[in-house]
């Protein structure tokens, strides 16, 4: 051991270099409407109807508190339902007198007070979505001209009830109303993308502009409009921003890992960061991702430049950001159900041929360096998020990772094999490792759990599986914790990491309907996915019978686009059969279907629009370890998209 530690300290000299230069940056530009991402709260997806001039001072006061404020939040954002019904007799907007006595100009002023921004909706059309109160369509100077008097600083104008009009005419002429005014106001353009709005947003006098139908506070919803962006980085820079709808984080439905992933895409590609959730009860944890420093400067990093998604590996994706300083941001998306080791580059991301690296985790702070490798244990639906800059970073540890390798599922029955291993992506060795892997109660591992593990090079790994058993299995997953402890040249350090699968039985001998079936996973755009009814609305077991092109079904699975369903069959049925289409509780709306056994499409439908009768899907599945329902959105928006596998059978 004593050798062991005089090997790490004799290479103390030679890993210790001077400062990291200082890249000479150009200045920022002189600051402009739009010139950043907004920052800010906006009361739809928490409260939707349901608010009022108390709760919006309330928010601009926990704003400030909280510490969102000097993290850079500062526009408070009314949405849809704060007017009256009818405009008033010089054809004026006017605040709902019971909601909002006081009126918007002193809610404004209130806002302004504590240096912060108000913001208010319409809709570019004769009502707003939710047709409370009257649309901004040939009104568009008077209340362009009401904004302004009233001190708004943020307009998002929406596109219900727009008289099929031509989208273009209807923003730009909002847009030359408001900078009639003279007045600094955000434009907005809700449009939700169906115009392709980055092609002339800018031009209609907007700074933002969405990309994409409503966001929902599910998994589903947010990876399903990520992965709308993906085209799109080329049209967002300073003064004009792709809009991807706004932040769910704080919402509950979906974890706290989800939510950081959530929130470190959205930054990395200049998003509007908009809170959505309660900010005057929100928790700690909420708080930690919203006001994230690190995080929110790769939002608003004066060169504006978009991040986009480098590589695509299926369940696992890297991300990456040029940063105005020269450094790159990257974030390693993790897709899958189970924890992934996950690792880019520096030639990838970008950067110049230096032979050392300065890293950041984003998440915990923590600083390493690297000669290239960007390397992590990426949990799953989480994200890894790191900061590089081409420079030797003295007296920092080697960047090291810790990971788990498991299967995608472990049968209840059956042993799996577990794989520890510890890499060292520095310049330095790493020591004296102690590794030891834990399983939980109910699984035994064969033989030692804890390794000693003399010396891992640089650019080097170490690594050792185990067969882990089942013993007397419960829960739903199977979950192995690691730790390793190891010496370093800049003294001790430790890792912990973990990996685990979904714990699986195979389905019952015969006919099972997979309304009754356990699913390993189950994505949905909008709302939970319904056993027995239709989709319905966001709330469990609100759904109706099913019912396409007029026939009724007693049982099925109603889902909305985008959507997929996941269940594991072990290779042990023979067959699926369903009939699928549009559910009749939207008139509009159009969907795709897709079976796919192990990951290949084994039967599939064209795109099915409402009132369409049902088509049969049948298929094979002889040898299928993992079946998966999948309803795309047929090419338009997931607007409506209410989509139904009516009397959906597997046979085993």
């Amino acid at each position: 051991m004593r050798l062991l530690l005089g090997l790490a300290a004799a290479v103390v000299a030679a890993a210790i270099a001077s400062p990291p230069p200082t890249q000479a940056a150009e200045p920022p530009p002189a600051p402009q409407l739009g010139q950043r991402p907004p920052m800010g709260w906006n009361s739809w997806n928490k409260f939707h109807c349901d608010i009022n001039e108390e709760l919006i001072r309330e928010t601009a006061d926990a704003m400030v508190s909280s510490g969102l404020k000097a993290a850079g939040y500062q526009y408070v954002n009314i949405d849809d339902c704060w007017a009256e019904q009818n405009r008033t007799a010089d054809g004026k907007l006017e605040a709902n007198h019971a909601r909002f006595p006081s009126g918007i100009k002193a809610l404004a002023d209130y806002v302004h007070d504590r240096g912060l921004k108000l913001g208010i909706y319409t809709s570019a059309g004769t009502l707003t979505c939710q047709k409370t109160m009257p649309g901004g369509l040939d009104h568009e100077d008077v209340d362009a001209q009401t904004f302004a008097d009233w001190g708004i600083d943020y307009l998002k104008y929406d596109n219900c009830n727009n008289q099929s009009r031509p989208a273009i005419e209807r923003y730009t002429k909002m847009g030359e109303a408001l900078k009639k005014t003279g007045r600094p106001i955000v434009y907005a353009l809700c449009e939700w993308g169906e115009n392709q709005p980055w092609l002339w947003g800018k031009d209609a006098g907007a700074q933002v502009w969405r990309t994409t139908g409503d966001i929902s506070d599910s998994w589903s919803s947010m990876t399903g409009i990520l992965d709308k962006q993906v085209p799109l980085a080329g049209y967002s820079g300073p003064g004009g921003w792709n809009d991807p709808d706004m932040l769910e984080v704080g919402n509950g439905k979906m974890t706290t890992t989800e939510y950081q992933a959530h929130f470190a895409l959205w930054a990395l590609m200049n998003a509007p960061l908009l809170a959505g959730n309660d900010l005057r009860s929100m928790s700690d944890t909420t708080k930690r991702i919203l006001e994230n420093k690190d995080i929110i400067a790769l939002d608003q990093d004066w060169a504006g430049k978009q991040g986009y998604r480098l590589r695509d590996d299926g369940d696992t994706e890297v991300w990456t950001k040029p940063m105005s300083d020269g450094s790159a941001a990257v974030v390693l998306f993790n897709r899958g159900l189970t924890a992934a080791p996950m690792s880019a580059t520096t030639a990838e991301l970008g950067l110049s041929k230096a032979r050392d690296f300065r890293v950041r985790d984003l998440w915990t702070g923590a600083e390493t360096e690297s000669t290239g490798t960007l390397r992590a244990s990426v949990p799953s639906h989480g994200a890894a998020v790191f900061r590089v800059w081409p420079a030797k970073f003295p007296n920092a540890a080697p960047l090291s990772t810790l990971t788990v390798q498991t299967p995608d599922f472990a049968d209840a029955a059956k042993p799996f094999t577990a794989t520890l291993k510890l890499t060292n992506d520095g310049s330095t060795p790493l020591v004296a490792a102690q590794v030891k892997l834990t399983a939980p109660a109910g699984w035994q591992l064969d033989g030692r759990s804890d390794v000693l593990v003399p010396a891992v090079a640089p650019g080097r790994s170490w690594q050792r599986s185990w067969t882990v058993k089942p013993d007397d299995p419960s829960g739903d997953r199977v979950i192995l914790t690691a730790t390793a402890n190891y010496w370093t040249a800049w003294g001790k350090r430790s890792l912990t990491a973990d990996g685990g699968a979904p714990i699986v039985v195979p389905p019952a001998k015969g006919v099972t309907p997979l309304s009754k079936a356990t699913w390993l996973s189950a994505e949905n755009g909008y709302g939970p996915v319904e056993r027995g009814t239709s989709n319905g609305e966001s709330k469990a077991g609100d759904g109706h019978k099913i019912t396409i092109g007029g026939v009724a079904y007693d049982d099925g699975l109603g889902v909305h686009a985008p959507s997929r369903v996941r269940f594991y069959l072990g290779g042990g049925c023979t067959a699926f059969g369903a009939s699928v289409g549009h559910d009749d509780e939207k008139t509009k709306g159009s969907v795709a279907f897709q079976v796919l056994g192990d990951g290949k499409t084994l039967t599939e439908t064209g795109v099915m629009t409402a009132g369409l009768p049902a088509q049969q899907l049948a298929a094979n599945l002889a040898g299928v370890q993992v079946l998966d329902l999948v309803v795309t959105d047929g090419g338009d928006t997931t607007d409506s998209d209410h989509a139904d596998w009516a009397d959906a059978t597997i046979t085993c």
